[in-house]
């Protein structure tokens, strides 16, 4: 079973789409739960009501600690033996999880699922597409910059065990607790990436997450994050990831010349303080 675990709070304006998007994905082996943390708008009566039509809706609504807490008691309440983390305003691709279950039945446990993910603008325009297809830790920790982590997790999903490993979401942590949570993950679980695209994450202005990235304060903190864990690899593995991040920086430049190769000597001269033209 999937359990497709939605941390909500004052969220009225998406909740009603976002129990819709589980609902047509006519996937039967499901339950959706609703972690709702005592909000003061119409969002409580929408989950009621909603239950009322859908049986595999169960929910809760009290006061908690942030999303990581509300996080921690959907997966507390899980039944399933694979674990969704869908935000109120992000869905799913169609059939997203009938197809993930299918190949779920073929992975060792404990394992982590990856796919590509949609980033949409307020008007559901495509930014650009997270494609996270180096998923080792001496990969994610070169630079997100240079090899992008899974960005949203309505486009990975793991087995419920793997908590059991890496323990909870950290409850402390109000921003970066899924990129937390991803680099324990990947040192333990057998991690597949497949390049689909199953999610679409909204970067919707005023939230909490995109106020951190305009601030400036998301690369501050991810920087801090990896930098921790890059601190508990042995010294080999540090040696690695620096020696992988300049290989991607060249990767980068190639594929950037490649497509722009009257730049090159401009850029050479430029080193040497020779003018080129």
């Amino acid at each position: 079973m999937i359990s497709v675990i939605t941390p909500v709070y004052n969220g009225e304006k998406y909740i009603e789409d976002c129990i819709k998007v589980v609902v047509d994905q006519n996937c039967s082996n499901i339950e959706h739960i609703i972690v709702d943390g005592g909000s003061t708008d119409a969002t409580v009566d929408i989950i009621k009501s909603s239950a009322q039509n859908y049986p595999h809706i169960r929910w809760i609504s009290e006061k908690d600690r942030g999303q990581s807490d509300a996080m921690n008691k959907g997966i507390a309440m899980a039944k399933g033996n694979i674990i969704a983390i869908l935000n109120v305003d992000d869905f799913y691709e169609p059939n997203v999880l009938n197809h993930i279950s299918a190949i779920f039945e073929k992975l060792p446990e404990p394992a982590l699922l990856v796919g590509n993910c949609n980033i949409l603008d307020d008007d559901n325009n495509l930014k650009r597409i997270n494609r996270p297809k180096r998923l080792k830790i001496t990969d994610l920790l070169v630079g997100y910059n240079i090899n992008p982590f899974p960005f949203n997790p309505s486009a990975y999903f793991y087995h419920k065990s793997l908590h059991e490993q890496v323990g909870f979401y950290e409850v402390d942590e109000h921003y970066a607790m899924d990129v937390d949570f991803l680099l324990k993950a990947v040192q333990v679980a057998h991690v597949k990436y497949v390049d689909e695209i199953w999610g679409n994450y909204r970067q919707i202005s005023g939230t909490k997450t995109v106020n951190d990235i305009n601030s400036g304060q998301n690369a501050i903190r991810l920087r801090q994050l990896m930098q921790k864990y890059l601190q508990k690899l042995p010294l080999y593995k540090q040696w690695l990831v620096a020696v992988k991040r300049e290989y991607y920086k060249a990767e980068k430049r190639l594929e950037y010349f490649s497509k722009k190769p009257n730049e090159i000597l401009p850029r050479i001269g430029k080193r040497l303080g020779i003018r080129t033209s």
